[in-house]
Formats: structure tokens, C-alpha cells, sequence
């Protein structure tokens, strides 16, 4: 008996993506995502969790974004309160690509404050993405409360997620920028002077905060 196109297309994808060569997960992926099918969603998000390959991840993550929001969302919201790290952050990473604001309420303080950098940083995007007009002021607050926190990469993601917040993020910046954590204080100066001039680039605006911090001043006397 000849099995069903349809059921021998989803049973390659399946296989694929435990393949063990990461362009097959690859193929599988984009095949996913190409024709997209209710049954793959579950599959898709699971690989997430334990892809080591970052393009694969992307592939996955775009894969979902093909399926209905009305489908994927609540299945992601279910993998964000996951034990395991890399799938709160793929889920994470996954919802502020789909960016359906109906998943605003599970980005929780607790994932906004993560110990794990990755999700963290991925709860920051989320974040910005998905606040509901009206309350970037209290998002702001909390986010504020990462000052200072982690290597460059992860100091840059909270940066960029407020400055994406607007206008409101000026009275939480002038209140870090005389913390007395001078890693807090230099975190907060590099981020108002990346949100005015975003051109010069974060390092340059990490430099010129570092020297504000040595000399005892809180820079705004420049503005």
C-alpha cells in the first residue's frame, strides 16, 4: 500500500529534524515552513529546545512564524515556563518574531530578570515588542533594574530594548545615570548617548560613559 503524499511528507520533515547533520535539520526546517502543517508546530518548538546550530535555530524559528499565530502562541507561552534555558529562550526569541500582543502577559518579571543571560536577553526583545501601548513606562522600570548587568552583547540587548521604548525611558535614565553603582551609572550614560546618537555605535557610547564615570560626573551636563 502506497502511503499518502501528504503523510510522507511529514514523516521526512519528522525525520529530518533529528537528523544527525545539521543542514538535513536545516532542509527540514525550511521544508516545515514552506508548507506549513499543524502537526509540525509541536516538533518544531521541541527542536528548538535542543538545537545546537544558531541557523538551524533561525530556520526553526521561521518555520513557526509560517504556521497560525492562533496555534504556535499558546504552545510557546506553554515552553517559555520550561526547566530548560535555551527553550525559554528560543520561545522567547520565536514570540517576538510572530509578535502577537495576546502573549504580553506570560513575558513575566521573572523572565525579564532570568539568571541566564540568553533568556534574558531574549525576554528584552520580546519585550519591546509585544508591550501594550501605555505601559513601556513600567516595562522601562523593570528593565532598568538589569543596569550594569553581564558582557557587552548583553548590556547592548538591554539598551537597545529600552531605547525602543521612546520617550519614556528618559526620567529612568537620569535616575541610573547618578546610581551609586558606577556599573550601573556607566551602563545607563553609554544607553542615553547610543539613544541620541545612535550612529556612533555602542562601544564609542561604552567609552565616552566610562570616562564621564571616572571624572565623577553623570554627563548630563551635555545634553
Amino acid at each position: 500500500m502506497t502511503m499518502p503524499k501528504e503523510n510522507a511528507n511529514t514523516m521526512r520533515v519528522f525525520q529530518g529534524l533529528e537528523g544527525s547533520s545539521s543542514s538535513q535539520r536545516l532542509q527540514a526546517a525550511l521544508a516545515a515552513g514552506t508548507a506549513p502543517d499543524p502537526q509540525f508546530i509541536g516538533k518544531l518548538i521541541g527542536r528548538c529546545a535542543v538545537e545546537p546550530e544558531f541557523y538551524v535555530r533561525e530556520a526553526l524559528t521561521w518555520a513557526l512564524t509560517r504556521h497560525s499565530a492562533a496555534l504556535v502562541v499558546p504552545e510557546l507561552i506553554d515552553e517559555i515556563r520550561s526547566g530548560n534555558a535555551q527553550a525559554r529562550s528560543q520561545a522567547l526569541h520565536t514570540l517576538s518574531k510572530i509578535g502577537d500582543q495576546g502573549a504580553w502577559p506570560a513575558i513575566t518579571r521573572a523572565l525579564l530578570t532570568d539568571a541566564d543571560d540568553e533568556v534574558a536577553r531574549s525576554a528584552w526583545r520580546a519585550a519591546a515588542v509585544l508591550v501594550p501601548e501605555g505601559e513601556e513606562g513600567d516595562l522601562a522600570r523593570v528593565l532598568a533594574t538589569q543596569f550594569g548587568r553581564g558582557e557587552r552583547e548583553t548590556q547592548l540587548s538591554l539598551s537597545r530594548a529600552l531605547i525602543a521604548l521612546g520617550k519614556v525611558i528618559a526620567p529612568i535614565l537620569r535616575a541610573a545615570m547618578t546610581a551609586l553603582d558606577p556599573h550601573v551609572r556607566q551602563h545607563a550614560i553609554a544607553t542615553e548617548r547610543l539613544s541620541r546618537d545612535p550612529d556612533a555605535g555602542f562601544e564609542f557610547a561604552v567609552e565616552e560613559a566610562k570616562r564621564i564615570v571616572a571624572l565623577g560626573t553623570d554627563g548630563q551636563e551635555r545634553q
